[in-house]
């Protein structure tokens, strides 16, 4: 027997061992009994869809499903029954837990009025797509409300932030909310519903009264309340520049600085004598 055949014969041996190698350990696995670890659990009520804002949950909202006893939410249902004809106050996600922080008391209702802090108020102003951020004022975004007086009077015209660093609760309709988010574009809203104090929203129902209301977009990061003098038209143009002489110069028209204006006269020098006559002594001022 050759060399090469040798070498044939070795490798038909080696693969055949371990094809019934392999062949006898997949007998010995598949015959093991599968071990089953059962986890405690108790039944937990989730969203069966998304909840907006204001919704009053109903059970084709909700669910129940199996969650791990060692690691409860705080604050969780177990029972469909206790979160049925609540107010949403904040949106919830699809699969997300039902917490008490997230719906509002029995019988408070559903829509804004629950979603509403104790001690503060909802004050909504109209908006068109440039005052509203270019559509990017959305729920849960702070804003800067500035107003723009005087507008009759172009030389008393006043631009000023009246309220600062208030949160958006509404920002367009709810089928504007649901679009937006759908096809993930900007709100363009025509109605902005703020939050804020009482003395903040007298000022605002002022501020829209009398002149026109414009919103700033904040860093919700930046929490500094914004103090500003305002900005008057004088103070936004400037001083008028002034006039350009021109004259022409071998056929070509050269712009000619005016000269400047003519200093003023010194003011003649004042000097004091002193005199003495007779036993008198007095001070004189001679030019």
């Amino acid at each position: 027997m050759n060399r090469n055949a040798r070498l044939a014969v070795v490798l038909i041996v080696a693969l055949g061992a371990a094809g019934l190698a392999s062949f006898g350990v997949f007998r010995v696995v598949s015959a093991m009994p599968v071990r089953e670890v059962e986890v405690v659990s108790l039944q937990a009520v989730v969203a069966a869809r998304p909840i907006p804002v204001g919704t009053i949950v109903t059970s084709d909202y909700v669910k129940l499903v199996p969650w791990p006893a060692r690691h409860p939410v705080p604050k969780s249902f177990t029972k469909i029954d206790a979160v049925v004809n609540r107010g949403a106050i904040v949106e919830v996600a699809e699969n997300e837990p039902l917490t008490e922080s997230k719906l509002a008391p029995l019988g408070a209702g559903g829509g804004l009025p629950p979603t509403i802090p104790e001690g503060m108020r909802a004050i909504s102003v109209r908006t068109n797509e440039v005052v509203g951020v270019a559509g990017f004022v959305i729920p849960g975004t702070r804003v800067d409300v500035l107003v723009i007086v005087g507008k009759g009077a172009k030389d008393e015209a006043v631009s000023r932030a009246v309220v600062s660093n208030v949160q958006v609760l509404t920002a367009g309709s709810r089928f504007d909310q649901e679009n937006a988010r759908t096809e993930g574009k900007p709100i363009s809203a025509t109605v902005v519903t703020l939050l804020v104090t009482p003395d903040d929203a007298e000022k605002i129902s002022l501020a829209a009264n009398e002149g026109q209301i414009m919103l700033t977009l904040r860093n919700p990061l930046d929490v500094a309340p914004t103090t500003t003098k305002g900005a008057r038209m004088a103070s936004l143009l400037g001083a008028p520049a002034a006039p350009v002489a021109v004259r022409r110069v071998e056929g070509r028209r050269v712009a000619q600085t005016p000269p400047p204006a003519p200093a003023a006269a010194p003011a003649p020098k004042v000097y004091t004598v002193e005199a003495i006559r007779g036993a008198k002594r007095s001070e004189e001022s001679v030019k």
